[in-house]
């Protein structure tokens, strides 16, 4: 290999409300790393989600994925570039705006299984597929995915739930994010 010459990295792009994030996304960052599926992940929390769904924050909710981030691994990182975008947020224009600052980068799509019945509806999902070959993981509670590892049923609805009723979260949220949900979803009066 000629001198100064480098393989591109791949990097996976782990996109989400992150509303909050959770041990599952955890799991599912750690488990890119540790199969090589990609040499460093990006969390790209949604800055205005495209279907309406109602978010913290989008500061606070970078500051518990970066949270997560520390926790995790130094090669999983969180990328606020979304906030540069303009609203609603749509995957294709984070992926193409990533890849535009970092071509010497080889970009690859993370979704989860309850994702796949949704992608019809993303805006130009086919150039998605084509351009940022998607890595898919499985999801407790969803149909399997030929290839794809299967993650326990963990979700962020089901943690503002929780919450909202009073119950504890310690188990499905890391350690280091808890302390910044304290005053998210109180519980109902």
């Amino acid at each position: 290999m000629p001198s100064g010459y480098s393989l591109p990295m791949q990097v996976a792009i782990y996109g989400g409300s992150y509303n909050p994030p959770h041990v599952g996304h955890a799991m599912v960052a750690s488990w890119l790393l540790w199969t090589r599926r990609a040499q460093r992940v990006w969390l790209v929390p949604t800055y205005a989600h495209a279907f309406d769904k109602e978010l913290l924050p989008f500061e606070r909710r970078v500051a518990m994925c970066e949270a997560l981030a520390a926790d995790v691994d130094p090669r999983v990182a969180v990328c606020a570039v979304e906030r540069e975008l303009p609203a609603p947020s749509y995957t294709i224009q984070t992926l193409r705006l990533l890849r535009e600052r970092h071509p010497e980068h080889r970009l690859r799509l993370v979704i989860g299984a309850d994702i796949l019945p949704q992608t019809h509806l993303w805006r130009d999902w086919e150039h998605i597929e084509a351009e940022f070959s998607p890595i898919v993981v499985g999801r407790g509670g969803y149909p399997p995915v030929e290839g794809a590892v299967r993650f326990p049923a963990i979700s962020s609805t089901a943690i503002r739930r929780r919450l909202r009723a009073g119950e504890p979260v310690d188990h499905l949220v890391n350690a280091s994010v808890l302390p910044l949900l304290e005053d998210c979803w109180s519980p109902a009066p």
